[in-house]
């Protein structure tokens, strides 16, 4: 019963997805621009993408709330002419309707608190005004049908035959591979079926297992996604693993955020551990805001180029070490 409920779950999102794509006369367009042009680069999109990346690791955010982002931002660039200058407002405006969207209010951080960890140089009513241009022009569709609904919901469907296959069908090791597939813009150009379906194909196979390769091999058929849409983009994910896995792609160095303070600030906190001040004796009345003074000082970070410091589910034992012995 479970798993009728999940097929048909699988079939009414399939009827959807087609809404969610980017139109992909506008990412052909991107791939084609050059570097340092009036548009906007595939290279740079893909540098922006790996950007947000390290803010949904910084802020805590789901995977759900990145591949949203991502969505937002190849549908939005791909149907406006873009000039590269507004792409990080563009992309932060992305990720906060996208955490908006996905996350509980209480754990949505604010404008303010994204620029600054960004180190974006737009003001809080730049990325106001830049959300809701980005929303009109999506029509205010800003749930999306993404290849991470698929890899849950084929995930799902697994696990659903038995119980025991949780332990070898990592969700998390598959999430992470969307991930990295996600900050190549030839991947926006994949159906999220075709693509979820293509990591977990890929994973089936490091894995070996014969009952779950015929789960993937019905789900397939049941979404009639043809043999040859589907060996082609194993094929670019594979190699997109393969390369992500080689010694020669250059990887994250996985530094964490640095908080720099001045020489007295230093001081100020190394003397006020030693010493404990003595504390007045709280009223049990109401709250005198007048007596309460906030000490906190604005520190500032000494991060590195945030795309230079994706989140650690980018590591390498995520990805299975039979891609690190394939050749391209």
């Amino acid at each position: 019963m479970e798993a009728f409920k999940l097929m048909k779950e699988l079939k009414c999102n399939l009827d959807q997805e087609v809404q969610y794509l980017p139109k992909e006369t506008g990412l052909s367009l991107i791939e084609s621009t050059q570097e340092n042009g009036n548009g906007v680069s595939a290279k740079c999109r893909d540098a922006r993408v790996e950007d947000l990346w390290s803010l949904t690791s910084f802020f805590g955010y789901s995977t759900q709330t990145f591949v949203l982002a991502v969505n937002l931002l190849d549908r939005f660039i791909a149907m406006m002419k873009v000039q590269p200058k507004y792409l990080a407002c563009i992309s932060i405006g992305c990720l906060h309707i996208a955490a908006r969207v996905t996350e509980d209010e209480c754990n949505v951080s604010s404008s303010h608190e994204l620029i600054r960890i960004s180190q974006c140089k737009f003001t809080v009513s730049d990325l106001s005004r830049m959300e809701k241009i980005i929303s009109e022009k999506l029509n205010f569709q800003l749930k999306a049908v993404t290849a991470l609904t698929f890899l849950h919901l084929y995930h799902a469907i697994a696990l659903s035959h038995t119980s025991n296959r949780k332990a070898v069908l990592n969700l998390d090791k598959l999430e992470a591979q969307l991930k990295a597939c996600l900050c190549r813009i030839v991947f926006s150009k994949a159906k999220p079926s075709v693509l979820a379906l293509s990591l977990l194909m890929l994973e089936i196979e490091a894995l070996q297992s014969a009952d779950l390769l015929e789960i993937a091999q019905r789900i397939q058929t049941h979404l009639k996604i043809s043999k040859a849409d589907l060996a082609r983009w194993r094929g670019l994910v594979g190699q997109c693993m393969r390369e992500y896995s080689s010694p020669e792609c250059a990887k994250p160095d996985h530094k964490k955020l640095v908080w720099i303070v001045s020489r007295r600030t230093a001081q100020n906190l190394h003397s006020s551990y030693r010493s404990i001040p003595e504390l007045p004796t709280i009223p049990e009345g109401a709250w005198d805001e007048s007596e309460s003074e906030d000490s906190s000082e604005d520190l500032s970070s000494g991060e590195e180029c945030l795309s230079s410091s994706l989140g650690s589910d980018a590591e390498g034992p995520y990805f299975p070490p039979s891609f690190r012995s394939r050749r391209l």
